[in-house]
C-alpha cells in the first residue's frame, strides 16, 4: 500500500469506529493486515478478520484471521455485535452481494450492526489516474465492475436488518451505511 492508500484507509476506519461499541464482537470483513481491528482495539473484545487473501503479515492477538469469505462464517454458533466491510461490496458478485444479504442477518446478534463504506462509481476513474500517477495502489480496483451504491440498500435493508445512517464523505466520493438488526 502507498500512502495515499493508507490515507483513505484511515479515514474509513475514523467513519466506522464510532459504531463499534466498548466489548464489542467484531468481523472485519476485507481485513487485510487487520488495520481496522488494530484501531479499534480499545472497543473489541473479540475479532475476527476475514479476507479472501492471505495478508503478508496479520496484527496477531486477541484477534483471529479467516482467510475465506463471509458466508463461510455461519455456523448457527455465533453471533457477532458488528460486522464491516469498508471498501469491500464493490468488489463483489451480484451473487456474493445475495449471499451476503442472507449471512449477515445470520452472523448478527439482535442489535448488531453492519457497516459498509463504498465508493462513487466516479472514483474509479479517479482511482486509475491516480494509479497511473503511481500515487496510489488501488488494490484490486478492477474488480469494481461499475458498482452503484445505491445497491447497497437495496440489498441489506430486508428481513430483520433496518438502514440507520446513510451518509456522504470525502467530498461525497465515498458512502457510509450503517443497518442494524432488530429483533
Amino acid at each position: 500500500m502507498k500512502a495515499l492508500d493508507r490515507e483513505l484507509q484511515r479515514q474509513r476506519i475514523r467513519r466506522a469506529l464510532p459504531f463499534i461499541h466498548p466489548g464489542s464482537s467484531v468481523v472485519d470483513v476485507g481485513c487485510h493486515e487487520g488495520a481496522f481491528l488494530d484501531a479499534a482495539r480499545d472497543r473489541v473484545s473479540s475479532g475476527i478478520g476475514v479476507d479472501v487473501h492471505e495478508p503478508d503479515r496479520w496484527i496477531g492477538d486477541p484477534f483471529d484471521l479467516h482467510v475465506g469469505r463471509l458466508p463461510d462464517l455461519v455456523d448457527g454458533k455465533r453471533t457477532f455485535d458488528t460486522i464491516v466491510a469498508l471498501a469491500v461490496v464493490e468488489h463483489l458478485s451480484r451473487d456474493e452481494l445475495q449471499a451476503w444479504s442472507k449471512a449477515v442477518p445470520a452472523l448478527l446478534a439482535p442489535g448488531g450492526r453492519l457497516v459498509v463504506t463504498t465508493p462513487a462509481p466516479v472514483v474509479d476513474k479517479l482511482l486509475d489516474l491516480l494509479i497511473s500517477l503511481r500515487l496510489l495502489h488501488g488494490m484490486d480496483t478492477d474488480a469494481h465492475h461499475g458498482f452503484n451504491p445505491r445497491e447497497v440498500p437495496r440489498v441489506f435493508q430486508r428481513g430483520p436488518m433496518e438502514l440507520e445512517v446513510s451518509s456522504r464523505f470525502q467530498l461525497g466520493l465515498n458512502h457510509l451505511f450503517v443497518f442494524r438488526r432488530y429483533g
